[in-house]
């Protein structure tokens, strides 16, 4: 059996980077929770309130030997902004900032080359803002934020923010969709 990497990614609303990363070939899993902030186990309210440091973020497990992390983070920087700082859309505050928590050296210089390799394309008018910070505790997301997208597809904000974000890429990553 393969050995498994974990990532931790921050980059807006949680419920979008889970619908995406669910649909990914060579990812486990996907959990929704924060990390990067000073409480100990905090709740989606006080995270909302942007005093806790914590940004939104899914834990991911997936397998290196389908999905590289360099991979991981090609997908992650086409489904969000990038060059935002503490927004995504009408999400504004700490908590929806882009942030890389780095699990291991390895995954700090591959999100350094990865940054590096889409500021040389040119794709943004505007400097990537990701952070790319060192492993943080995660503190996994209220049951009712779990697969939020599949239970609540319908919602507007799912309807509007959500779901254009999974045609996206499920058209720019054809290749990469789960069988």
């Amino acid at each position: 059996m393969a050995s498994t990497q974990t990532a931790v990614l921050g980059g807006g609303c949680f419920w979008c980077l889970e619908a995406v990363f669910n649909r990914l070939k060579g990812v486990q899993s996907v959990e929704s929770g924060y990390a990067g902030g000073s409480m100990p186990n905090p709740s989606y309210e006080a995270v909302c309130s942007g005093d806790t440091g914590h940004a939104e973020v899914v834990r991911i497990v997936f397998d290196p030997d389908v999905l590289s992390f360099a991979d991981l983070l090609r997908v992650f920087f086409a489904i969000h902004d990038p060059t935002t700082r503490d927004r995504q859309g009408s999400d504004v505050g700490t908590q929806y900032r882009s942030v890389i928590f780095a699990q291991t050296p390895e995954q700090r210089f591959d999100a350094q080359t990865v940054i590096a390799e889409l500021t040389q394309a040119g794709l943004w008018r505007d400097p990537i803002v990701t952070e790319i910070g060192d492993a943080a505790t995660f503190y996994p997301a209220e049951n009712y934020h779990h697969e939020y997208f599949e239970r609540n597809g319908r919602q507007p904000y799912c309807q509007f923010v959500v779901a254009p974000k999974v045609a996206k890429f499920r058209k720019q990553f054809a290749d990469r969709l789960k069988e």
